[in-house]
């Protein structure tokens, strides 16, 4: 069960934003993940619980950012309540869309999980739904993702497989690289891994 921490900071001014401490686990249904931010003083700055089945769909997501709270799942597309801070007015939504995503390295996790990439396969669209802080408005996207090659890196144990992305932002053209072993994100804009408790998960 790997257990570590990110980083986080703006992926173009490279402003410190915090840091997510997490925990997370592959099972015959499928995958979870856990995890609670802070800030970069060390305040607690909310939290993300996601579960994927073995498809790689997202049967339940509850993110908390500030006093606001998401929980959502795929429901003819995707379906979430969105919570005020004050919890009088509870929003529900739904986008035709293949899943979640935010500043959470998780949800990299989850869309490769759901897309499954063979390497040098063309870039695949898909349409997601971002829930970002402070306040986690949903706002749908598309994105375009390749698996452009994997490496075997040697270590203690057994050499660890890193499949290296290329994501493309469909409505800015925008390109990043992103970097998973396992279950874990071991780089991507804004993102990058601190400390690792134990080796990355491997998907069956």
């Amino acid at each position: 069960m790997p257990r570590g921490r990110y980083s986080l900071h703006d992926p173009y001014d490279h402003t410190p934003l915090g840091d997510e401490h997490f925990q997370c686990a592959t099972g015959p249904s499928g995958w979870r993940y856990v995890s609670q931010l802070t800030t970069p003083s060390g305040d607690r700055a909310g939290s993300v619980d996601l579960t994927l089945d073995e498809l790689g769909r997202p049967v339940r997501l509850e993110l908390h950012a500030a006093d606001w709270q998401v929980r959502g799942a795929a429901l003819d597309g995707v379906t979430w309540v969105r919570t005020d801070p004050a919890g009088e007015h509870a929003q529900q939504g739904n986008a035709a869309a293949h899943s979640f995503t935010g500043a959470s390295p998780a949800f990299l996790i989850a869309t490769s999980r759901l897309l499954r990439l063979a390497p040098g396969t063309p870039g695949t669209r898909i349409r997601l739904v971002a829930l970002t802080s402070p306040v986690l408005a949903p706002r749908t996207l598309d994105q375009s993702w390749t698996l452009t090659d994997t490496t075997a890196h040697a270590t203690d144990n057994e050499p660890l497989t890193v499949e290296n992305y290329q994501v493309s932002e469909i409505d800015t053209g925008e390109q990043h690289p992103v970097h998973i072993a396992g279950d874990v994100v071991l780089a991507a804009p804004g993102i990058e891994l601190e400390e690792l408790e134990s080796p990355p998960s491997t998907f069956s």
